[in-house]
């Protein structure tokens, strides 16, 4: 099954209006995060808004049938990049999606949001 990383590519970190950057946060952090999700058996998609502003930079890492979880207040650096990138592929080799925390890579610890269960089998 496929593990996605959907980035909200209208983020904009607090002071974004006052700099004369032509590209937002998230559009920053997604491409960081497609560059470092090349050769993993992760895939990505932009989404424009996942509604948490108040904690841009947002991803939400998940896959069917798993338990999914939604991060943010990240800046749009490299080493953020790479870490939502194996966080995503640790979720992806995971039956139930959880990861253990002492698996976690560094970059994304504190940056979690909520977790959203799956949904119920169809009947």
């Amino acid at each position: 099954m496929t593990t996605w990383i959907t980035i909200c590519d209208t983020c904009k970190r607090p002071g974004w209006d006052q700099t004369d950057m032509q590209t937002t946060d998230g559009e920053a952090l997604a491409a960081l995060i497609e560059a470092a999700a090349e050769t993993t058996p992760v895939q990505t998609r932009r989404v424009s808004c996942t509604m948490g502003c108040e904690r841009a930079c947002n991803v939400i890492v998940q896959g069917a049938g798993k338990i999914g979880y939604s991060m943010g207040t990240f800046e749009p650096l490299a080493e953020a990049a790479q870490g939502i990138v194996d966080y995503a592929a640790l979720h992806h080799a995971s039956e139930t999606g959880q990861v253990p925390y002492r698996e976690w890579p560094q970059a994304v610890k504190g940056h979690f949001v909520s977790r959203h269960l799956p949904t119920p089998p169809e009947a």
